[in-house]
């Protein structure tokens, strides 16, 4: 078996049959059903709580439940599990109503009364950013000297975009138990040991006395990285409270209304020309992070590291923020940042090529980075980099030029190229998340995968499953892996930053080397391997400078649209993408990421228009927030090179996010080529095409 070979998914079958228990699925003895219980201003201080007389089998949970400190522990420890007086959100968990009958529940919840002083909710991005106070953090660089460059003419353009709902089809969910002194949460979740230490802090125990275990995970894209966390400590200090189980599992509506979203944005870009020829740049992006920090600063990172996206700039300016708003918190989404970066960037790149009268694609190459060239941040481009192999396959495989030349009234084509930087940003899979997997022979000689990474339909169990069999040489059969449960596996980081293949995939690698010669050994033989960042990537965290990541996958993209003349609807009938991914470790399943990418991409760039108003989300079901059916789907055609990294498995490298991030500035390209407009949002609706021909 080669590893490109494409194989069966090792867990396709006990879901297309059905026989897959998710969290709602599951049986507890005695369990109880549990409601949130959330403030109905968007900002202000509860001044009192009326709770009706409780009846038989009805408890509250609130702050006052909460072992040790009421505080959702992430990257910041600002947000409350339970709000207890200040209210900062639309929305914000107060309590837990938990009983054994639903209807029981929601009957009590109803006659409870909770008196605010409501305080002026910020929730303008814009006039949120004009106040000091607003500001949660900032980041910046610059590259080269921006100040001192002689330039025939600078051009501005401001794109902005709004929220994207992860709308994974298994909703949030989590159930915590207490037996013999050990508290334990299954959830529906990616990242099993952030919940774990969410639980320490919250809890005051340490992992003895507290166990995660993942259970099957309908969808994620981002949205179950952080949030589950808050839910986890909810229904912990319940099911410790109550000595029985309980169970929390959100509404659709509910779903959608209060828990993570993609950031809103506004990013603000100046290019400076010579001999039509972009010498520089200056970068300007907010992010909305909502009422608490949680991951936005780590979103806006990888948001401005790779703001240059494929182009060699001389000079740079770049700067970054994230704002508080009382909107609901924003969080972890497919292409982290990148998609509102390279949005505007891959727009702005289309409008300066229509401005100086060049080909989008032909005006990119000029620009495009080499081997050896410095990245943004002041970093090296290590590994062989084959834009213009790329461009060229992408021209051959679309009849790019001949499209182009033809083309119609009403149709366009757009283009975008894009990188994505696989693994954590900067120094963070050495410095935060030191990740260690290991690999157990049993006694009959099966060999076990322990990592805490999770399968959430992406297809993680089938390729590392592969990737140890193939180095065995063994039948995948003869390979398992579990859910992750915190009590039998190592902290082997979470399952984002499109690292599982490229960095996880490759320390298994190495394992089953290893182990290989060791096969035969009576017993059991376990064997542990620990990451190591290559030497090649210097990181400065203070300065923002060196090598953000250790290496990136590339794609180049056309899409054609067709747009109606009177209702202004547009129809993506084709994408054409090229990839460099390394060396795909199963070609089945990279088709089904691009697809799944240029899919979801194609909802970003003009259907999903999801708005807050006065701090709530106003598209909260399925008749109000659109995606794409299988009646929106283009045709998509997709071909790559073999790239091998070095340091990757095989020498694969990221897939997951990039899929994504180039499809919404390519469709919003083609729509402005179809209709003779220029745009600066997304989605791009019927509604906004009409204001650009106005």
């Amino acid at each position: 078996m080669k590893i490109t070979d494409a194989v069966h998914r090792v867990d396709s079958a006990g879901k297309l049959r059905g026989e897959t228990k998710y969290i709602e699925d599951m049986h507890f003895d005695n369990l109880l059903y549990a409601k949130t219980l959330r403030s109905k201003v968007a900002k202000g201080r509860i001044i009192r709580i009326e709770y009706p007389e409780l009846p038989k089998m009805i408890f509250i949970v609130s702050a006052e439940d909460i072992p040790v400190n009421n505080e959702v522990a992430m990257i910041e420890r600002e947000m409350p599990i339970f709000a207890n007086e200040q209210i900062c959100y639309l929305g914000e968990p107060i309590a837990l109503i938990v009983g054994e009958d639903k209807d029981a529940v929601l009957s009590y919840m109803s006659k409870i009364k909770i008196e605010y002083a409501e305080e002026e909710a910020e929730c303008d991005l814009l006039l949120a950013a004009k106040k000091p106070d607003q500001l949660i953090t900032e980041r910046a660089y610059e590259k080269g000297n921006l100040s001192e460059i002689e330039f025939d003419e600078k051009f501005t353009e401001t794109f902005e975009t709004t929220y994207q709902e992860q709308l994974y089809m298994e909703k949030q969910g989590v159930v915590g138990t207490v037996e013999e002194d050990v508290v334990t949460v299954y959830g529906s979740l990616q990242c099993p040991y952030y919940v774990l230490n969410a639980l320490k802090h919250a809890m005051g125990m340490d992992e003895k006395n507290l166990r995660v275990i993942q259970t099957p995970t309908g969808g994620a894209f981002g949205g179950k990285e952080e949030y589950p966390s808050l839910l986890a400590c909810q229904v912990a200090a319940a099911a410790y409270k109550l000595k029985r189980p309980v169970r929390l599992v959100f509404d659709r509506r509910e779903d959608i209304a209060f828990t993570t979203k993609r950031h809103p944005s506004k990013t603000v870009i100046t290019s400076y020309i010579k001999n039509k020829k972009v010498i520089g740049m200056d970068f300007d992006m907010m992010l909305d992070a909502g009422s608490y920090l949680g991951l936005s600063d780590v979103v806006m990172q990888r948001a401005i590291f790779t703001m240059t996206g494929a182009y060699q700039f001389e000079n740079l300016k770049i700067r970054g923020r994230t704002i508080r708003t009382n909107n609901v918190f924003t969080g972890a989404f497919r292409g982290f940042g990148a998609p509102q970066s390279m949005y505007g960037l891959e727009l702005h790149m289309s409008h300066l090529a229509k401005r100086l009268g060049e080909d989008p694609l032909s005006f990119r190459r000029k620009h495009y980075v080499r081997q050896g060239d410095l990245t943004a941040t002041n970093g090296r481009f290590n590994e062989e980099i084959y834009l213009d192999r790329l461009t060229d396959l992408l021209e051959n495989m679309s009849g790019y030029h001949e499209k182009v030349s033809k083309k119609s009234s009403l149709t366009g084509y757009g283009v975008s190229v894009v990188p994505h930087g696989g693994g954590f940003t900067g120094d963070g899979e050495a410095v935060h998340i030191k990740a260690v997997v290991k690999l157990k022979k049993e006694v009959d000689g099966m060999v076990t995968i322990l990592v805490s990474n999770v399968e959430m339909g992406q297809g993680a169990i089938t390729t590392l499953t592969k990737i140890v069999a193939t180095v065995l040489e063994i039948d995948m059969d003869g390979v398992q892996y579990q859910n992750p449960d915190t009590f039998f596996v190592p902290d082997s980081g979470p399952t984002v930053a499109s690292r599982t293949t490229m960095v996880v995939g490759a320390l298994l690698a190495k394992a089953a080397a290893k182990l290989k010669d060791r096969m035969n050994e009576p017993g059991e033989v376990m064997i542990t391997e620990h990451f190591k960042q290559p030497d090649y990537v210097k990181w400065n965290a203070e300065t923002n400078q060196g090598n953000a990541y250790m290496a990136y996958s590339w794609s180049v993209l056309l899409v054609r649209v067709e747009v109606d003349p009177i209702s202004y609807e547009v129809k993506c009938t084709d994408i054409w993408g090229a990839y460099d991914v390394g060396v795909p470790i199963d070609e089945k399943l990279l088709i089904g990421q691009i697809q799944g990418g240029m899919v979801q991409g194609l909802g970003y760039a003009i259907m999903e228009n999801m708005t807050s108003k006065d701090g709530g989300i106003e598209q909260i079901a399925f008749s109000s927030y659109p995606i794409p059916t299988t009646m929106d789907v283009p045709k998509m055609h997709a071909d790559w090179i073999l790239n091998p990294y070095s340091d990757g498995p095989f020498g694969a490298k990221s897939v997951g996010e990039l899929t994504l991030v180039g499809v919404a500035p390519a469709v919003a390209s083609a729509i402005e080529d179809a209709m003779n407009i220029v745009t600066f949002e997304i989605p791009v609706t019927p509604e906004v095409i009409e204001r650009s021909l106005e």
